[in-house]
């Protein structure tokens, strides 16, 4: 039996999902960890089914989204920025921006040892959460609850330069389609020789297609080539 008082501090953080639930035991289960329900009198179930679910869950809501949005990314450049999302330092960090660990049932150890703010607490936590979500109602309402939480986290990863090789993708790109290698040239360094940068033009045919600027020729040639990538990809994608 869920308290009137807990009642209302679950019903400001569906206020912070925008999403309110129809069965709200499923979101007091996510968030009891086992050692509150080890420590009750009452026969508590604890979150940790719900975690493994929502760890499911969140896999399959960050690859529907990506497989869409990013189609000319390989599955290895997808598979890293997922599990650049779905991991327990990211999914800590959501949710301390959702407050999360303020709704958290621990037993007495847990809470003086500080574990509202425990990194694998907070990202099982968030985990049962949508897992939670997912039972209760599916998994439209599953993503359209998580996906905008989640959405900035893939959007800086997908950017990140590190996670793809533009320079071999442009590559294979003119290879199949056009028939031949893009080119870099160095268009000016800019700086002083500890702090030195460079722009880099990527040609192809002849032509320039992108520029770009980095701390080493290296970096600038990925730029450069990033660039150039997303002239040929900037056409309204098909389904």
């Amino acid at each position: 039996m869920i308290s009137d008082e807990r009642k209302k501090e679950l019903a400001s953080l569906q206020e912070s999902l925008n999403y309110s639930f129809k069965e709200i035991w499923l979101l007091n289960k996510a968030l009891t960890h086992k050692s509150y329900a080890n420590e009750s009198s009452e026969a508590l179930k604890h979150n940790e089914r719900f975690e493994f679910l929502g760890d499911s869950v969140l896999d399959l809501v960050v690859s529907d989204y990506t497989i869409d949005e990013f189609m000319d990314y390989k599955e290895g450049v997808l598979s890293k920025i997922r599990a650049s999302v779905v991991n327990e330092a990211c999914l800590a960090d959501l949710a301390r921006k959702m407050d999360l660990g303020s709704y958290l049932l621990l037993g007495k150890g847990e809470r003086l040892s500080g574990g509202q703010d425990k990194d694998s607490l907070l990202a099982n936590a968030f985990e049962a959460v949508v897992g939670s979500v997912y039972l209760d109602g599916g998994f439209d309402s599953a993503s359209n609850t998580f996906l905008p939480i989640l959405q900035p986290e893939i959007e800086k990863y997908a950017n990140n330069l590190s996670f793809r090789d533009y320079k071999s993708e442009l590559q294979e790109y003119t290879q199949n389609k056009m028939m031949c290698i893009p080119t870099y040239k160095v268009a000016r360094e800019m700086g002083p020789d500890h702090q030195k940068e460079f722009e880099v033009v990527a040609s192809i045919k002849g032509q320039e297609h992108g520029r770009g600027v980095g701390r080493s020729k290296k970096e600038a040639e990925q730029s450069a080539a990033k660039v150039a990538l997303q002239h040929y990809f900037s056409e309204p994608k098909e389904n």
